[in-house]
C-alpha cells in the first residue's frame, strides 16, 4: 500500500456503500487527524483509537442522513508521486462551500477555511463534499 490516506477514504466509501455503521483501519496519527477534522465538520460519527494487544486500530463511526451517507464524496488531490501545494492566498472554496479542503500546513493539519484565516498555506491533501 504506498497511499493509506487513499486506502482509508476508499474504505469509508465502501462501507458507506453497504450501509455499514463502522470501519475499522490501522492507526496512523494522520489518519486520526483526518477523521477528527471530518468528525468536526460532520462527515463522520465518532472517532476512536483502539488497542488490540500490541496492534492499534482507528474505529469510525459512519454518519448517515435519512439513509444516505453524510461523506457525499471526496477527491485526494496530493499523492505520493506528485505533491501538490497552494499558498493561503489561492486557496478556493470547495463545490460552492458545501465541501471542506483538508491541508496539511506548518501548524498542523486543518481545513482550508482555517488556514485561509490564520494566512497559511501548504499541501492540499484532500476535497471532501
Amino acid at each position: 500500500m504506498t497511499d493509506p490516506i487513499t486506502d482509508m477514504l476508499n474504505q469509508i466509501k465502501n462501507a458507506e456503500a453497504v450501509q455499514k455503521t463502522e470501519v475499522i483501519l490501522p492507526f496512523s496519527k494522520l489518519k486520526n487527524e483526518i477523521a477528527l477534522i471530518m468528525q468536526k465538520e460532520n462527515f463522520l460519527g465518532e472517532v476512536k483509537k483502539v488497542s488490540k494487544g500490541k496492534l492499534k486500530l482507528l474505529k469510525l463511526t459512519l454518519k448517515y442522513d435519512n439513509g444516505l451517507p453524510a461523506m457525499e464524496g471526496f477527491k485526494r488531490v496530493s499523492k505520493p508521486g506528485q505533491r501538490i501545494y497552494t499558498k493561503y492566498q489561492e486557496i478556493k472554496k470547495v463545490r460552492g462551500g458545501y465541501g471542506k479542503m483538508i491541508l496539511s500546513t506548518p501548524k498542523g493539519l486543518m481545513t482550508g477555511v482555517e488556514a485561509k484565516k490564520s494566512k497559511l498555506g501548504g499541501e492540499v491533501l484532500m476535497e471532501v463534499w
